[in-house]
Protein backbone atom coordinates (compact mmCIF):
# COMPACT_ATOMS: atom_id res chain seq x y z
CA UNK A 1 0.00 0.00 0.00
CA UNK A 2 1.41 3.45 -0.95
CA UNK A 3 1.85 5.82 1.97
CA UNK A 4 0.37 9.31 1.48
CA UNK A 5 2.16 12.13 3.29
CA UNK A 6 0.10 14.76 5.11
CA UNK A 7 2.45 17.28 3.48
CA UNK A 8 1.40 17.97 -0.14
CA UNK A 9 3.85 17.53 -2.98
CA UNK A 10 5.02 20.90 -4.29
CA UNK A 11 5.36 19.83 -7.91
CA UNK A 12 1.58 19.52 -8.25
CA UNK A 13 1.21 23.32 -7.83
CA UNK A 14 4.58 25.07 -7.49
CA UNK A 15 2.99 28.53 -7.66
CA UNK A 16 1.18 27.85 -4.38
CA UNK A 17 4.49 27.74 -2.51
CA UNK A 18 6.71 30.19 -4.39
CA UNK A 19 7.21 32.41 -7.42
CA UNK A 20 9.75 33.34 -10.06
CA UNK A 21 10.32 36.89 -11.28
CA UNK A 22 11.14 38.04 -14.77
CA UNK A 23 14.88 37.83 -14.13
CA UNK A 24 14.59 34.15 -13.16
CA UNK A 25 14.98 34.63 -9.37
CA UNK A 26 13.15 31.90 -7.44
CA UNK A 27 11.36 32.69 -4.17
CA UNK A 28 9.77 30.39 -1.59
CA UNK A 29 7.00 31.61 0.71
CA UNK A 30 7.66 31.07 4.44
CA UNK A 31 5.88 32.03 7.63
CA UNK A 32 8.21 35.04 7.80
CA UNK A 33 7.77 36.09 4.19
CA UNK A 34 9.54 35.30 0.95
CA UNK A 35 13.09 33.94 0.74
CA UNK A 36 15.30 33.63 -2.32
CA UNK A 37 16.26 30.03 -3.00
CA UNK A 38 18.04 30.42 -6.37
CA UNK A 39 17.79 31.58 -9.93
CA UNK A 40 16.96 29.96 -13.26
CA UNK A 41 18.55 30.97 -16.55
CA UNK A 42 18.41 27.71 -18.47
CA UNK A 43 14.88 28.03 -19.79
CA UNK A 44 11.43 29.39 -19.04
CA UNK A 45 11.07 30.83 -15.51
CA UNK A 46 8.21 28.41 -14.74
CA UNK A 47 10.60 25.52 -15.38
CA UNK A 48 12.91 26.88 -12.70
CA UNK A 49 10.07 27.08 -10.20
CA UNK A 50 9.10 23.47 -11.05
CA UNK A 51 12.71 22.39 -10.59
CA UNK A 52 12.89 23.71 -7.03
CA UNK A 53 9.46 22.23 -6.31
CA UNK A 54 10.76 18.81 -7.37
CA UNK A 55 13.72 19.26 -5.04
CA UNK A 56 11.23 19.83 -2.25
CA UNK A 57 9.39 16.66 -3.24
CA UNK A 58 12.69 14.76 -3.09
CA UNK A 59 13.25 16.08 0.42
CA UNK A 60 9.70 15.10 1.38
CA UNK A 61 10.26 11.60 0.00
CA UNK A 62 13.43 11.31 2.09
CA UNK A 63 11.54 12.40 5.22
CA UNK A 64 8.70 9.95 4.63
CA UNK A 65 11.19 7.14 3.97
CA UNK A 66 12.88 7.84 7.32
CA UNK A 67 9.49 7.78 9.02
CA UNK A 68 8.49 4.49 7.37
CA UNK A 69 11.78 2.74 8.10
CA UNK A 70 11.69 3.84 11.73
CA UNK A 71 8.10 2.62 12.13
CA UNK A 72 8.87 -0.80 10.63
CA UNK A 73 12.10 -1.30 12.59
CA UNK A 74 14.27 -1.09 9.50
CA UNK A 75 16.37 1.85 10.68
CA UNK A 76 18.69 2.67 13.55
CA UNK A 77 16.82 5.21 15.72
CA UNK A 78 20.04 7.13 16.41
CA UNK A 79 20.83 7.47 12.70
CA UNK A 80 17.23 8.44 12.00
CA UNK A 81 17.32 11.13 14.71
CA UNK A 82 20.59 12.51 13.37
CA UNK A 83 19.23 12.64 9.80
CA UNK A 84 15.94 14.23 10.86
CA UNK A 85 17.69 16.95 12.86
CA UNK A 86 20.08 17.67 9.98
CA UNK A 87 17.14 18.09 7.57
CA UNK A 88 15.21 20.24 10.04
CA UNK A 89 18.20 22.44 10.85
CA UNK A 90 18.78 22.99 7.13
CA UNK A 91 15.24 24.05 6.27
CA UNK A 92 15.96 27.78 6.73
CA UNK A 93 18.60 27.62 4.00
CA UNK A 94 17.10 24.82 1.90
CA UNK A 95 16.95 25.64 -1.81
CA UNK A 96 13.50 24.18 -2.34
CA UNK A 97 10.00 25.43 -3.04
CA UNK A 98 7.20 23.78 -1.08
CA UNK A 99 5.31 23.57 2.21
CA UNK A 100 8.21 24.34 4.56
CA UNK A 101 5.89 24.69 7.55
CA UNK A 102 4.34 21.29 6.89
CA UNK A 103 7.62 19.52 6.34
CA UNK A 104 9.08 21.12 9.49
CA UNK A 105 6.11 19.79 11.45
CA UNK A 106 6.66 16.42 9.88
CA UNK A 107 10.33 16.48 10.86
CA UNK A 108 9.37 17.48 14.42
CA UNK A 109 7.17 14.37 14.58
CA UNK A 110 10.04 12.26 13.26
CA UNK A 111 12.49 13.66 15.84
CA UNK A 112 10.02 12.85 18.64
CA UNK A 113 9.41 9.34 17.29
CA UNK A 114 13.16 8.69 16.93
CA UNK A 115 13.74 9.89 20.51
CA UNK A 116 11.04 7.51 21.71
CA UNK A 117 12.52 4.65 19.68
CA UNK A 118 15.95 5.33 21.16
CA UNK A 119 14.42 5.06 24.63
CA UNK A 120 12.71 1.78 23.75
CA UNK A 121 15.94 0.41 22.27
CA UNK A 122 17.85 1.51 25.36
CA UNK A 123 15.33 -0.29 27.59
CA UNK A 124 15.55 -3.39 25.42
CA UNK A 125 19.35 -3.35 25.60
CA UNK A 126 19.22 -2.94 29.35
CA UNK A 127 16.79 -5.85 29.65
CA UNK A 128 19.03 -7.95 27.41
CA UNK A 129 22.05 -6.93 29.50
CA UNK A 130 20.27 -7.90 32.71
CA UNK A 131 19.25 -11.26 31.24
CA UNK A 132 22.76 -11.89 29.89
CA UNK A 133 24.36 -11.07 33.24
CA UNK A 134 21.90 -13.35 35.05
CA UNK A 135 22.65 -16.22 32.68
CA UNK A 136 26.40 -15.86 32.99
CA UNK A 137 26.06 -15.68 36.77
CA UNK A 138 24.13 -18.98 36.62
CA UNK A 139 26.83 -20.54 34.45
CA UNK A 140 29.61 -19.25 36.72
CA UNK A 141 27.80 -20.62 39.80
CA UNK A 142 27.36 -24.01 38.09
CA UNK A 143 31.04 -24.04 37.18
CA UNK A 144 31.97 -23.27 40.80
CA UNK A 145 29.78 -26.13 42.02
CA UNK A 146 31.36 -28.54 39.54
CA UNK A 147 34.82 -27.36 40.55
CA UNK A 148 34.08 -28.05 44.22
CA UNK A 149 31.98 -31.22 44.06
CA UNK A 150 32.19 -33.09 40.73
CA UNK A 151 33.72 -36.58 40.74
CA UNK A 152 32.40 -37.79 37.38
CA UNK A 153 35.40 -36.35 35.61
CA UNK A 154 34.40 -37.05 32.01
CA UNK A 155 30.87 -35.70 32.37
CA UNK A 156 32.05 -32.66 34.31
CA UNK A 157 34.76 -31.92 31.76
CA UNK A 158 32.21 -32.13 28.94
CA UNK A 159 29.88 -29.81 30.87
CA UNK A 160 32.66 -27.24 31.25
CA UNK A 161 33.09 -27.30 27.45
CA UNK A 162 29.34 -26.82 26.96
CA UNK A 163 29.29 -23.93 29.42
CA UNK A 164 32.16 -22.28 27.55
CA UNK A 165 30.40 -22.73 24.21
CA UNK A 166 27.23 -21.11 25.57
CA UNK A 167 29.24 -18.41 27.33
CA UNK A 168 30.72 -17.26 24.02
CA UNK A 169 27.23 -16.77 22.53
CA UNK A 170 26.04 -14.42 25.29
CA UNK A 171 26.40 -10.75 24.30
CA UNK A 172 25.35 -7.32 25.53
CA UNK A 173 27.27 -7.10 28.83
CA UNK A 174 29.53 -4.18 29.64
CA UNK A 175 33.22 -5.03 29.58
CA UNK A 176 33.89 -4.59 33.30
CA UNK A 177 31.04 -6.86 34.40
CA UNK A 178 31.86 -9.39 31.71
CA UNK A 179 35.48 -9.57 32.82
CA UNK A 180 34.45 -10.09 36.46
CA UNK A 181 32.11 -12.95 35.51
CA UNK A 182 34.77 -14.46 33.24
CA UNK A 183 37.26 -14.43 36.11
CA UNK A 184 34.79 -16.44 38.23
CA UNK A 185 34.26 -19.01 35.49
CA UNK A 186 37.95 -19.21 34.61
CA UNK A 187 38.94 -19.64 38.25
CA UNK A 188 36.36 -22.43 38.69
CA UNK A 189 37.58 -24.20 35.56
CA UNK A 190 41.20 -24.01 36.70
CA UNK A 191 40.22 -25.33 40.13
CA UNK A 192 38.39 -28.27 38.52
CA UNK A 193 41.35 -29.04 36.28
CA UNK A 194 43.71 -29.04 39.26
CA UNK A 195 41.43 -31.30 41.29
CA UNK A 196 40.95 -33.67 38.36
CA UNK A 197 44.69 -33.76 37.74
CA UNK A 198 45.31 -34.51 41.41
CA UNK A 199 42.77 -37.36 41.29
CA UNK A 200 44.41 -39.05 38.35
CA UNK A 201 47.85 -38.44 39.82
CA UNK A 202 46.66 -40.32 42.93
CA UNK A 203 45.43 -43.16 40.71
CA UNK A 204 48.79 -43.28 38.99
CA UNK A 205 50.54 -43.45 42.35
CA UNK A 206 48.23 -46.26 43.48
CA UNK A 207 48.92 -48.18 40.28
CA UNK A 208 52.65 -47.62 40.65
CA UNK A 209 52.47 -48.94 44.22
CA UNK A 210 50.48 -51.97 43.06
CA UNK A 211 52.99 -52.63 40.28
CA UNK A 212 55.95 -52.45 42.68
CA UNK A 213 54.25 -54.83 45.13
CA UNK A 214 53.34 -57.33 42.40
CA UNK A 215 56.88 -57.24 41.06
CA UNK A 216 58.03 -58.29 44.55
CA UNK A 217 55.48 -61.13 44.60
CA UNK A 218 56.55 -62.28 41.13
CA UNK A 219 60.23 -62.34 42.13
CA UNK A 220 59.42 -64.42 45.20
CA UNK A 221 57.20 -66.79 43.17
CA UNK A 222 59.95 -67.26 40.61
CA UNK A 223 62.51 -67.81 43.36
CA UNK A 224 60.53 -70.56 45.09
CA UNK A 225 59.30 -72.18 41.90
CA UNK A 226 62.28 -74.61 41.96
CA UNK A 227 61.78 -75.52 45.63
CA UNK A 228 61.43 -79.17 46.63
CA UNK A 229 59.89 -78.34 49.99
CA UNK A 230 56.53 -79.19 48.52
CA UNK A 231 54.03 -78.54 51.31
CA UNK A 232 55.29 -75.18 52.64
CA UNK A 233 56.00 -73.93 49.16
CA UNK A 234 52.50 -74.79 47.96
CA UNK A 235 51.10 -73.01 51.01
CA UNK A 236 53.30 -70.02 50.26
CA UNK A 237 51.99 -69.91 46.71
CA UNK A 238 48.47 -69.77 48.10
CA UNK A 239 49.49 -66.89 50.36
CA UNK A 240 51.15 -65.14 47.45
CA UNK A 241 47.90 -65.39 45.54
CA UNK A 242 46.05 -63.76 48.44
CA UNK A 243 48.63 -61.00 48.62
CA UNK A 244 48.41 -60.56 44.87
CA UNK A 245 44.70 -59.83 45.08
CA UNK A 246 45.22 -57.44 47.97
CA UNK A 247 47.88 -55.47 46.08
CA UNK A 248 45.35 -53.75 43.79
CA UNK A 249 45.60 -53.22 40.06
CA UNK A 250 48.48 -51.75 38.11
CA UNK A 251 48.20 -50.45 34.56
CA UNK A 252 46.54 -53.16 32.45
CA UNK A 253 49.56 -54.01 30.28
CA UNK A 254 51.90 -54.24 33.27
CA UNK A 255 49.33 -56.12 35.33
CA UNK A 256 48.77 -58.72 32.62
CA UNK A 257 52.50 -59.25 32.07
CA UNK A 258 53.21 -59.62 35.80
CA UNK A 259 50.28 -62.01 36.20
CA UNK A 260 51.62 -64.18 33.39
CA UNK A 261 55.01 -64.37 35.11
CA UNK A 262 53.37 -65.21 38.45
CA UNK A 263 51.22 -67.96 36.98
CA UNK A 264 54.18 -69.36 35.06
CA UNK A 265 56.20 -69.61 38.28
CA UNK A 266 53.27 -71.18 40.10
CA UNK A 267 52.59 -73.65 37.30
CA UNK A 268 56.29 -74.51 37.10
CA UNK A 269 56.39 -75.38 40.78
CA UNK A 270 53.27 -77.51 40.74
CA UNK A 271 54.33 -79.24 37.53
CA UNK A 272 57.69 -80.17 39.12
CA UNK A 273 55.94 -81.40 42.19
CA UNK A 274 53.62 -83.57 40.10
CA UNK A 275 56.54 -84.99 38.10
CA UNK A 276 58.50 -85.76 41.27
CA UNK A 277 55.69 -87.75 42.77
CA UNK A 278 54.65 -89.45 39.53
CA UNK A 279 56.81 -92.50 40.35
CA UNK A 280 54.93 -93.06 43.62
CA UNK A 281 51.48 -93.13 42.04
CA UNK A 282 50.94 -96.80 42.74
CA UNK A 283 51.43 -96.58 46.49
CA UNK A 284 49.21 -93.51 46.70
CA UNK A 285 46.07 -95.05 45.20
CA UNK A 286 44.34 -94.81 48.58
CA UNK A 287 45.26 -91.12 48.67
CA UNK A 288 43.60 -90.69 45.30
CA UNK A 289 40.36 -92.16 46.60
CA UNK A 290 40.53 -89.89 49.65
CA UNK A 291 41.08 -86.86 47.44
CA UNK A 292 38.18 -87.83 45.21
CA UNK A 293 35.98 -87.87 48.29
CA UNK A 294 37.40 -84.49 49.32
CA UNK A 295 36.72 -83.11 45.85
CA UNK A 296 33.08 -84.10 46.15
CA UNK A 297 32.98 -82.01 49.33
CA UNK A 298 34.90 -79.14 47.69
CA UNK A 299 32.61 -79.05 44.66
CA UNK A 300 29.70 -78.47 47.03
CA UNK A 301 31.25 -75.24 48.31
CA UNK A 302 28.75 -72.40 47.87
CA UNK A 303 30.56 -69.47 46.18
CA UNK A 304 27.79 -66.97 46.93
CA UNK A 305 29.56 -66.11 50.18
CA UNK A 306 33.16 -65.55 48.98
CA UNK A 307 34.57 -65.26 52.49
CA UNK A 308 33.03 -68.50 53.67
CA UNK A 309 33.91 -70.14 50.35
CA UNK A 310 37.55 -69.14 50.69
CA UNK A 311 37.62 -70.46 54.25
CA UNK A 312 36.03 -73.71 53.16
CA UNK A 313 38.39 -73.96 50.19
CA UNK A 314 41.40 -73.30 52.40
CA UNK A 315 40.24 -76.05 54.74
CA UNK A 316 39.87 -78.35 51.74
CA UNK A 317 43.29 -77.36 50.44
CA UNK A 318 44.91 -78.02 53.80
CA UNK A 319 43.30 -81.44 54.06
CA UNK A 320 44.28 -82.04 50.43
CA UNK A 321 47.93 -81.50 51.28
CA UNK A 322 47.66 -83.68 54.39
CA UNK A 323 46.34 -86.62 52.37
CA UNK A 324 49.48 -86.75 50.25
CA UNK A 325 50.25 -87.62 46.68
CA UNK A 326 48.25 -89.66 44.17
CA UNK A 327 49.13 -91.81 41.12
CA UNK A 328 50.47 -89.91 38.12
CA UNK A 329 47.46 -90.55 35.89
CA UNK A 330 45.19 -89.26 38.67
CA UNK A 331 47.08 -86.03 39.30
CA UNK A 332 45.76 -83.99 36.41
CA UNK A 333 42.07 -84.96 36.75
CA UNK A 334 42.13 -84.47 40.52
CA UNK A 335 44.16 -81.29 40.35
CA UNK A 336 41.92 -80.08 37.53
CA UNK A 337 38.80 -80.60 39.59
CA UNK A 338 40.39 -78.80 42.55
CA UNK A 339 41.55 -76.00 40.28
CA UNK A 340 37.99 -75.66 38.98
CA UNK A 341 36.79 -75.23 42.56
CA UNK A 342 39.61 -72.79 43.25
CA UNK A 343 38.71 -70.89 40.08
CA UNK A 344 35.06 -70.79 41.05
CA UNK A 345 35.95 -69.43 44.48
CA UNK A 346 38.53 -67.09 42.96
CA UNK A 347 35.99 -65.70 40.52
CA UNK A 348 33.56 -65.14 43.37
CA UNK A 349 36.31 -63.37 45.31
CA UNK A 350 37.22 -61.37 42.20
CA UNK A 351 33.62 -60.28 41.81
CA UNK A 352 33.57 -59.20 45.43
CA UNK A 353 36.86 -57.38 44.91
CA UNK A 354 35.59 -55.67 41.77
CA UNK A 355 32.67 -54.29 43.72
CA UNK A 356 35.14 -52.07 45.53
CA UNK A 357 37.30 -51.40 42.47
CA UNK A 358 37.51 -47.59 42.24
CA UNK A 359 38.53 -47.80 38.60
CA UNK A 360 35.54 -49.74 37.24
CA UNK A 361 33.49 -46.69 36.26
CA UNK A 362 36.63 -44.91 35.04
CA UNK A 363 37.41 -47.80 32.68
CA UNK A 364 33.87 -47.75 31.33
CA UNK A 365 34.23 -44.04 30.59
CA UNK A 366 37.64 -44.58 29.01
CA UNK A 367 36.19 -47.25 26.72
CA UNK A 368 33.24 -45.00 25.88
CA UNK A 369 35.63 -42.19 24.96
CA UNK A 370 37.57 -44.48 22.62
CA UNK A 371 34.35 -45.60 20.92
CA UNK A 372 33.36 -41.95 20.38
CA UNK A 373 36.87 -41.11 19.16
CA UNK A 374 36.94 -43.82 16.49
CA UNK A 375 33.33 -43.15 15.49
CA UNK A 376 34.28 -39.52 14.89
CA UNK A 377 37.32 -40.61 12.86
CA UNK A 378 35.15 -42.91 10.76
CA UNK A 379 32.60 -40.16 10.15
CA UNK A 380 35.34 -37.71 9.21
CA UNK A 381 36.90 -40.24 6.79
CA UNK A 382 33.52 -40.96 5.21
CA UNK A 383 32.92 -37.24 4.79
CA UNK A 384 36.32 -37.00 3.09
CA UNK A 385 35.50 -39.93 0.81
CA UNK A 386 38.22 -42.14 2.31
CA UNK A 387 36.42 -45.48 2.50
CA UNK A 388 39.48 -47.44 3.61
CA UNK A 389 40.22 -45.21 6.58
CA UNK A 390 36.53 -45.03 7.43
CA UNK A 391 36.34 -48.85 7.52
CA UNK A 392 39.47 -49.10 9.66
CA UNK A 393 38.16 -46.51 12.14
CA UNK A 394 34.73 -48.18 12.23
CA UNK A 395 36.30 -51.59 12.90
CA UNK A 396 38.26 -50.09 15.79
CA UNK A 397 35.11 -48.41 17.11
CA UNK A 398 33.25 -51.76 16.95
CA UNK A 399 36.07 -53.51 18.82
CA UNK A 400 36.13 -50.88 21.55
CA UNK A 401 32.33 -51.06 21.75
CA UNK A 402 32.56 -54.78 22.49
CA UNK A 403 35.05 -54.06 25.25
CA UNK A 404 32.79 -51.28 26.53
CA UNK A 405 29.86 -53.69 26.65
CA UNK A 406 31.92 -56.19 28.64
CA UNK A 407 33.05 -53.48 31.05
CA UNK A 408 29.50 -52.18 31.50
CA UNK A 409 28.24 -55.69 32.19
CA UNK A 410 30.99 -56.14 34.76
CA UNK A 411 29.91 -52.92 36.49
CA UNK A 412 26.22 -53.86 36.33
CA UNK A 413 26.83 -57.29 37.87
CA UNK A 414 29.22 -56.18 40.58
Amino acid sequence: MTHTSPVPEASADPGRWGRVDAEGTIYVRTADGERVVGSWQAGAPEEGLAHFARRFDDMLTEVELLITRLATGGADPKHTLSGAKALRDGLDEATVVGDLVGIRSRLDELVTAADDAIGVARSAREAQRTEAIARKEELAAEAETLAAEATQWKQAGDRFKSILDEWRTIRGIDRKTDEQLWKRFSKARESFNRRRGSHFADLDRQRSTAKARKEELVLEAEKISDSEDWGPTAARFRDLMTEWKAAGRAQKDSDDALWQRFRTAQDTFFARRSDTFAERDAEFAANAEAKKALLVEAEKIDPTDPTAARAALRAVQERWEEIGKVPRDEIRPLEGRLRAVEEKVREAADRQWRRSDPEAEARVEQFRERVAQFEAQAEKARAAGDARRAEQAQNQADQWREWLSTAEQAVQHR
